[in-house]
């Protein structure tokens, strides 16, 4: 039989090389395509599906870290984003009530709406605190009658955000579930490493006395032994009256209190005018990744929180 003979010429490289990347082109394509697509309702829960999904998701945040999480001022954009979702990730608690569901029925996508495989609720099995009991009405202000949305600032629930997080990735991809296993490791090992430091840091001032504006901190002060005394709200998403502010000033000067935390998105009027009738400090204290720019990941959020806290308590001792 006679031999069939390929002369390879340089149209026949440059021809090899054009198929080739073409090929390359199209796996990268399929490859950015099969990346699954969550949206988020904060910057701290997006943060920790970036940390257990890398590469393999997508991650976008509905509210940023500056902004108020309970008021968030919906746009057509975000119903955008929520189309376009494979699995939306929630607060829960009723934190986004005033806001989020209208986005959610408006977007129409199946995947996404509650009870489908696509809606994830990260509080369901997080330590909740501040759960009220029996009857509860307006004239309580904007209480959450399923608890203290604000669980994420305590690093344990942080770690059952996470595995939530990863037993729906696995669901959604059983074959990327090594992958996605690996890193759910990997940030837990880390989390574990960086909160025993945490609480190492701020053994010495176990036991200070502060006061907040809102209900942000009462996860993280119990998880790092702080006694929030008292808070410049009435109640709950209440504005400050002059009479509560009075009698607030006169609860911190009875109990020597020397620190009033403020969320970035509060005003400061009434804080700074208790700070100066009981020589407080006032500090502006981000609850959440993205509230300044230092706090860009989960981790940072309270390496930065408690470096701040430390160096104001310090200072308050100080004097």
């Amino acid at each position: 039989m006679e031999r069939i003979h390929f002369r390879i010429t340089p149209m026949t490289n440059k021809f090899c090389l054009v198929a080739f990347i073409a090929l390359f082109t199209v796996s990268l394509s399929v490859h950015a395509e099969s990346k699954l697509n969550v949206v988020t309702t904060t910057e701290d829960l997006a943060a920790i599906a970036r940390e257990v999904g890398g590469d393999h998701i997508t991650v976008d945040s509905i509210a940023k870290g500056y902004q108020d999480p309970h008021f968030v001022e919906a746009k057509p954009s975000f119903i955008l984003k929520l189309q376009k979702a494979n699995l939306l990730i929630l607060v829960g608690r009723d934190l986004e009530i005033g806001w989020l569901p209208p986005l959610i029925q408006q977007s129409r996508n199946s995947k996404v709406q509650v009870g489908a495989d696509g809606y994830l609720d990260a509080s369901l099995q997080a330590r909740i605190l501040e759960i009220p009991q029996g009857q509860i009405t307006r004239a309580e202000g904007d209480v959450h009658p399923l608890g203290n949305p604000h669980y994420w600032l305590d690093p344990e629930n942080g770690k059952i955000i996470a595995r939530e997080i990863f037993d729906r990735l696995a669901r959604f991809r059983p074959d990327d579930r090594p992958y996605f296993e690996s890193r759910l490791n990997d940030f837990l090992n880390r989390l574990n490493d960086a909160e025993k430091r945490w609480v190492a840091m701020m053994a010495p001032y176990k036991g200070t006395k502060m006061v907040t504006y809102h209900r942000s901190f009462p996860n993280f002060a119990e998880r790092f032994g702080l006694d929030i005394v008292g808070y410049v709200e009435p109640k709950p998403g209440i504005p400050p009256t002059p009479q509560h502010t009075l009698d607030l000033i006169n609860q911190m000067k009875k109990a020597n209190v020397k620190l009033v935390l403020v969320e970035p998105y509060f005003d400061l009027k009434t804080p700074n005018s208790i700070g100066r009738a009981t020589g407080a400090e006032v500090l502006v204290m981000p609850p959440s990744v993205g509230g300044v720019k230092e706090a860009s990941d989960y981790f940072k959020l309270f390496d930065y929180d408690l470096n701040l806290l430390i160096n104001a308590i310090k200072k308050i001792r100080e004097n």
